[in-house]
């Protein structure tokens, strides 16, 4: 079922759980509010929010290179206490997060970090391009919002799907640790180095090349 903004703005001030598993929530929920918070709540996804608020400034700066060293990532992803930093649980997740990064090849984090003058453009395209398929201009609007929606899973981080599990983004993976180790973790930047970049070369298919080599 089609989900109301307003609902899912409510809900997330609710429950302090992300956009996206607001909105899964009530449309698993048929738009019930009070079965949403329920269901955030089993899943662990309202606890964590309490816990997203905390301070972290511990954790691990990780590195992921691709076989043949055509790929390399570094990612920084922190949590409250050098304890947890050090738990194999931890560990595990900023491995998992490094390699979705070389594979999926995310821009920002999140989408605050798309800088407003890139979504104009974007908008700007996208908005010429509805009305070249001969859309009416009173609903070219609601597409471009749609597209840029799709413009965010496709580049930002938390909102792409995780390669190792279609079911879940970033995010709701990292609400998810959250909740099972009891801290706030946070991922905070990343970069990723591909040899040849911005250069002609033959395109590969990375998802499926990085994710050969994790299978072996």
């Amino acid at each position: 079922m089609a989900v109301d903004a307003k609902a899912v703005k409510e809900l997330r001030e609710k429950t302090g759980a992300g956009m996206l598993d607001c909105k899964k929530a009530l449309e698993e929920m048929n738009g019930d509010i009070e079965k949403a918070i329920e269901f955030l709540r089993e899943k662990g996804l309202a606890a964590s929010a309490k816990k997203a608020g905390r301070i972290a400034t511990e954790g691990v700066v990780e590195s992921y290179i691709h076989a043949g060293g055509r790929i390399g990532v570094l990612v920084e992803v922190n949590c409250e206490t050098d304890f947890v930093a050090l738990t194999d649980q931890f560990k595990e997740f900023v491995r998992d997060i490094a390699l979705h990064i070389a594979a999926s090849s995310p821009r920002y984090v999140r989408r605050e970090d798309v800088p407003a003058e890139e979504i104009e453009k974007e908008k700007e395209i996208l908005k010429a391009q509805a009305l070249n398929e001969g859309k009416p201009e009173k609903i070219v609007e609601k597409m471009v919002e749609g597209r840029i929606s799709k413009y965010y899973e496709e580049y930002c981080l938390m909102e792409q799907t995780f390669v190792k599990d279609p079911d879940k983004t970033i995010a709701t993976l990292l609400n998810e640790k959250i909740a099972t180790i009891g801290e706030n973790i946070s991922i905070r930047r990343f970069v990723r180095y591909e040899l040849g970049e911005g250069l002609e070369k033959k395109v590969d298919n990375f998802v499926e090349e990085v994710m050969s080599q994790v299978n072996q």
